[in-house]
């Protein structure tokens, strides 16, 4: 894809919003709206890197209460004809078709790669990748068997919904939630994980989320692995003019 001079391609991850409780996540989403009206003036394209909530669940008809906000803007902006590109995260693991559907976001449940001005990008969430995050991947493989998610759907929304938010929120090895302080080059497993990669393909930027800490490490020569923080005590977001890619914060409180 070549991008039109005098426009950018956006990347957000972390949002969780949902958490802890639903008022106290709502000037979060507030915030993350006035960053979409203000990126959709320029934008070529959004990708958002998973966990824009703290926890999702789609029922055959029914979807989580709540989040109208954030929802109403990207749909806004998808039928502007901008294009929005979603991941799937821990928390919304079970996001099913209700972005493909309603909105008409691709909804993407692994890495991606992609070409931007000759530029060769490996997107994704980032859970479950690399040597670490061991309890995580037990569970991850439990929560996303047929088998549990029919019986998930058995329980009552008011039930289901209930129960998940709050181990959403509690429980570290559900949400594979870790120490979120810089553990070093080798102790990343994110960047051990874009290192592997590089053995085979050549990639210049590697963007993942998942780790809430903002970070721009040489995993090469030529290449940077990048992890866009979160949008619960950073906020920020990463844009790539179609030659350089910078992290960036969002500053605007009005």
């Amino acid at each position: 894809m070549q991008i039109p001079a005098g426009k950018k391609i956006y990347f957000a991850s972390d949002n969780h919003l949902g958490a802890p409780t639903p008022e106290q996540s709502l000037p979060r989403e507030k915030k993350f709206v006035r960053w979409l009206d203000h990126v959709k003036q320029d934008a070529a394209a959004i990708f958002l890197l998973g966990d824009l909530f703290d926890f999702w669940f789609e029922y055959k008809t029914v979807v989580p209460k709540g989040f109208v906000r954030v929802l109403g803007k990207l749909a806004e902006i998808r039928d502007s004809g901008i294009p929005i590109y979603f991941f799937v995260g821990n928390h919304d693991l079970w996001m099913k078709s209700y972005f493909e559907d309603e909105l008409d976001i691709p909804t993407y449940r692994d890495i991606q790669e992609f070409e931007f001005n000759g530029k060769q990008f490996l997107l994704g969430h980032g859970d479950g990748k690399g040597p670490g995050d061991k309890g995580y991947k037990r569970m991850k493989k439990v929560f996303t068997s047929p088998f549990f998610n029919w019986l998930f759907r058995w329980l009552h929304p008011d039930i289901g919904m209930r129960i998940a938010q709050y181990l959403s929120v509690k429980n570290k090895l559900i949400s594979g939630d870790e120490d979120k302080k810089f553990l070093g080059e080798d102790g990343e497993w994110l960047v051990q994980y874009c290192k592997r990669k590089l053995e085979t393909k050549h990639y210049d930027f590697l963007i993942f989320g998942h780790r809430h800490l903002p970070m721009e490490i040489q995993a090469g020569d030529q290449s940077k692995y990048i992890n866009l923080g979160d949008w619960i005590s950073h906020y920020t977001f990463g844009e790539f003019d179609g030659d350089s890619f910078s992290l960036k914060t969002f500053e605007a409180d009005s």
